[in-house]
C-alpha cells in the first residue's frame, strides 16, 4: 500500500515540479492523492517556492476535462465555487 501512495504522490509532485498548476480537486481526480496541501507542504518544506490563488471551479474543471471526464451535478452553482490553486514560483 505505501508504494502506492508514494507513486501518487510522486507524481503530483512532478506535476507541480514541471510548472503545471494543480488543486485539491485536481489532485484527487487525476492523481489519486487525497490531500494535496500535505504534498504541497513537503515541497515547501524542500526548499521549493509554491505560490497560491483562488481561481473558480469552472478553470478547474475545464483543465480535468481536458484528460478526463468530469460532470458536476447540475444545481453546482460553479460560478461561485472558488478552489486553490498552486503553482511552481519561478
Amino acid at each position: 500500500m505505501k508504494a502506492g501512495r508514494n507513486s501518487r504522490e510522486l507524481a503530483l509532485k512532478e506535476h507541480i515540479l514541471g510548472d503545471q498548476p494543480i488543486t485539491s480537486l485536481e489532485g484527487m481526480i487525476l492523481f489519486g492523492v487525497a490531500n494535496t496541501t500535505k504534498t504541497i507542504s513537503d515541497l515547501r518544506r524542500e526548499g521549493f517556492v509554491i505560490k497560491s490563488k483562488r481561481i473558480p471551479y469552472l478553470h478547474a474543471l475545464r483543465r480535468i476535462n481536458e484528460v478526463a471526464t468530469l460532470q458536476p451535478p447540475a444545481n453546482l452553482p460553479l460560478k461561485e465555487i472558488h478552489l486553490t490553486e498552486y503553482q511552481l514560483s519561478r
